[in-house]
């Protein structure tokens, strides 16, 4: 394995636990101090996700383009913009880093560190809740137009997808896996895991040719402008 490979798993795991430590262990702080105000519980638990999400991808998108999130790294891995040999050990350490994040949010809130979840999730209403997250997460990553707006364009889809969707916008097989090992407010049956991750797959493939259909023609467009005004003796329009 190459150093560049390593580092880049590294960055994932890393970014992958802090992620999964936020997601449950604001969870875990919000029912806390909600009083069983589950709309506030809900907020303060948003809240803390756009944030980490933000920074995360702003601190680690250039190292490994931030992913977090196997079906990010599907997509990817199908338009040819990372080999599958890589895809496949991107998805690994991002389960791997989800499931200890569970564990060391348990930790910070001394509970037990690992738990089966008993929060029921599942319906048809549900999985297309998740179908639609997980599509909208993968068109703001494959559509986004410089490198610098990744960061707010995640996180706002995120935040937003946690209050318009049945399933608070899980859009992650990884943390979705995480979360099962969590009997808190943020938590999912872990019969429940299945038919979640199935629907943000499909959302992830969908979103596949949305975007050729929607941003490949501006991408060309584009590109052909770049070209025209770098030609001598033309001026940028």
């Amino acid at each position: 394995m190459s150093s560049s490979l390593r580092q880049r798993l590294a960055a994932e795991g890393i970014g992958s636990l802090l992620l999964a430590a936020t997601v449950i262990g604001s969870g875990i702080m919000a029912q806390r101090l909600a009083d069983g105000n589950l709309a506030v519980a809900l907020l303060a638990n948003t809240a803390a996700t756009v944030a980490v999400l933000a920074a995360l991808i702003a601190l680690l998108g250039p190292v490994s383009g931030a992913h977090f999130n196997p079906a990010v790294s599907l997509v990817q891995a199908l338009r040819g913009a990372l080999p599958w040999r890589e895809a496949y050990a991107y998805a690994a350490v991002q389960i791997a880093g989800c499931c200890a994040g569970a564990i060391l949010a348990h930790a910070m809130f001394e509970l037990p560190l690992i738990q089966s979840s008993l929060h029921a999730r599942t319906g048809a209403a549900q999985w297309l809740a998740e179908f639609v997250a997980t599509l909208g997460l993968a068109l703001v990553v494959l559509g986004h137009r410089r490198s610098e707006d990744a960061p707010w364009m995640v996180a706002a889809w995120i935040g937003a997808a946690y209050w318009f969707t049945s399933s608070t916008s899980f859009a992650n097989p990884a943390i979705t896996i995480a979360r099962s090992l969590s009997d808190t407010f943020a938590g999912i049956a872990p019969s429940h895991v299945l038919g979640f991750i199935i629907a943000q797959v499909l959302g992830a493939l969908t979103a596949l040719p949305l975007a050729r259909a929607l941003f490949s023609p501006i991408a060309e467009v584009q590109q052909a402008q770049a070209q025209r005004d770098c030609r001598p003796g033309v001026r940028p329009s």
